[in-house]
């Protein structure tokens, strides 16, 4: 098990309910949670071999911004 960790442009709990259904549907993720309270929206993901970039780019086809940050 791995913790990603992403800066995102969702910034209110509405938005999360918008993107909940993409991020549990993904059978290799098995916890996530937002920090709405960090500056960069923080989005950390409990997964098992899965890209950050498919992260990514699942949050953007939903119309965020979503980025990777290394720790």
């Amino acid at each position: 098990m791995e913790i990603l960790i992403f800066t995102t442009s969702v910034e209110k709990p509405e938005q999360v309910t918008e993107v909940k259904p993409l991020l549990t549907s993904v059978p290799a993720i098995t916890g996530w949670n937002f920090d709405l309270e960090d500056c960069d929206n923080i989005l950390r993901i409990e997964a098992d071999d899965i890209s950050p970039r498919y992260i990514e780019s699942l949050l953007q086809t939903a119309g965020f911004e979503c980025r990777e940050l290394e720790y």
